[in-house]
């Protein structure tokens, strides 16, 4: 056990209380560590039905599988839960002041960051009322649920070509793009993975949501699809990270917080995991980086208590 008295009220807080966040808490407080988890039950995976690929919890309702890890996390004394909305986070002396949207604060020792991000998605009718159901981002998540038949790509920017042909392992992927944008080699690539190129915009996706029965075009012709794969970005909600002074990285699925192996940002005693330190996720590789950036935060903790 740590001997340094301290005078914060916690060792740790946490922003966000999902997958990232409960595996922080969860490594800290077996530490014997106070830790605060702050949640706005607003956890990115909240419009799809399932959760698919995660071992042992395969095709489990995700909201089930937080609520296991949050009663787990709750067992242990040291853990302490606030259901609320953080609208700020500073530095102060000896650590972190995070503000609520009620006015009222809470200090930490150090700041672990594993919100949510916002999937930015195309202005295009008919995708948001489908999202997470029958208009989807990950195949892997996804595309075995699929169960094959066409299934439209709206891909954006440069990733296009790699995701369609992800996209076309689990049914007959229709890459809707301008044709003028891809190279001999793009064009080399979709072929050999038999994705259709539909040069035509979609003006409008169709079916009772979250039923998709294909895309209207605009040039009035329908293409049925099972199912539609967007290349939605990604937006970081908070700005918290911004506002202390991390440094973030540019990807083709959005901006990112910059970290280490060990999930430090540039900010000494700032962490973040998840989805919104990483281009592209799971809710197995958020339990990782939940993990990892606990024990790092663990060993700085370590680290000023003994010098």
């Amino acid at each position: 056990m740590h001997t340094r008295e301290n005078p914060m009220p916690h060792d740790a807080v946490v922003i966000g209380g999902s997958y990232a966040g409960l595996s922080a808490a969860l490594q800290l407080v077996r530490a014997r560590r106070r830790v605060l988890v702050i949640d706005d039950g607003r956890p990115r995976n909240r419009f799809a039905a399932r959760a698919h690929g995660v071992l042992s919890n395969d095709g489990r309702p995700g909201f089930e599988i937080a609520a296991a890890a949050r009663a787990q996390v709750a067992a242990y004394p040291t853990a302490a839960f606030r259901m609320a909305e953080a609208v700020d986070a500073t530095r102060i002396d000896g650590g972190f002041s995070v503000a609520f949207a009620d006015g009222s604060r809470t200090m930490g020792r150090r700041l672990i960051l594993a919100h949510e991000v916002e999937d930015v998605l195309p202005d295009l009718p008919g995708v948001k009322e489908r999202w997470g159901r029958t208009a989807l981002h990950c195949p892997w998540c996804h595309g075995y649920e699929v169960g094959g038949g066409p299934i439209g790509v709206l891909g954006r920017g440069d990733h296009a070509v790699q995701y369609a042909s992800v996209v076309a392992e689990w049914g007959q992927a229709v890459l809707f793009i301008d044709p003028a944008r891809l190279s001999e080699d793009d064009a080399r690539v979709l072929a050999r993975r038999g994705v259709i190129i539909e040069p035509t915009p979609v003006e409008r996706l169709e079916g009772e949501a979250p039923t998709l029965t294909g895309a209207q075009l605009v040039d009035g012709r329908f293409i049925p699809l099972k199912a539609v794969f967007v290349g939605a970005h990604v937006r970081q909600s908070g700005g918290f990270a911004e506002r202390l002074g991390c440094e973030m990285t540019d990807t083709p699925m959005g901006r990112i917080v910059k970290v280490d192996a060990q999930q430090q940002t540039s900010q000494p005693g700032v962490f973040a995991a998840g989805d919104l330190a990483r281009p592209a996720g799971n809710i197995t590789l958020a339990t990782t980086d939940g993990m990892t950036a606990a024990h790092a935060a663990f060993r700085s903790l370590i680290e000023e208590e003994t010098a």
